[in-house]
């Protein structure tokens, strides 16, 4: 396992961002003062990440969203306030870099009040749980079938689109892939 320890390190004695493009838009679980949207270049939102744990099991997995390489995100950005730093990013260790399937480095975000730096956690292509593209059929069959410590798949999908619909902040991809799955759900039945 890789050691993150120096890009996990906050700015000493400064507030700092972190960018959330899924379950962080929704639940990202550490004291902020702000947020605001944001927009990520060269990045996409993408079902790119095996769930081995949270969203489904060795034997079963799931699917995650990742930022993958290319195009662009919409996502939000959460200000960390320095006296909260440490404890925010040791945190965001333990949740996002578990299996170290995440790049974690400093981004530029542009936001309505100008651009931010911050950390953003980027899907590893040479790590053994990314998946890259998969055939729609597959992709769709492993978020149907995802089940982990966290929930389904199927729900992690609806919140980040319910979510992400609210904030207006349309993902087509998204969107569709939802359909796709409750569609798929109905006619397993």
């Amino acid at each position: 396992m890789k050691d993150w320890s120096q890009t996990l390190t906050p700015p000493e004695g400064q507030d700092f961002w972190v960018f959330g493009y899924g379950s962080l838009i929704w639940n990202p679980g550490f004291p902020h003062v702000e947020v605001r949207s944001g927009f990520l270049e060269g990045y996409h939102r993408h079902f790119c990440v095996y769930s081995h744990r949270y969203r489904g099991t060795p034997d079963c997995p799931g699917l995650v969203l990742g930022l993958d390489q290319g195009g662009s995100c919409e996502g939000l950005v959460f200000r960390v306030p320095a006296a909260e730093g440490v404890e925010v990013m040791q945190y965001l260790d333990e949740r996002e870099m578990v299996t170290g399937v995440y790049l974690p480095g400093w981004h530029d975000v542009t936001t309505e009040n100008g651009v931010v730096t911050a950390i953003t956690f980027v899907a590893d292509p040479e790590h053994e749980q990314y998946s890259g593209r998969l055939p729609r059929e597959e992709l769709i069959q492993l978020v149907v079938q995802g089940r982990g410590q966290r929930g389904t798949c199927r729900d992690y999908l609806q919140n980040t689109v319910h979510h992400l619909e609210a904030l207006g902040l349309h993902d087509p991809y998204l969107a569709e892939l939802l359909r796709e799955v409750d569609a798929r759900q109905v006619s397993d039945q």
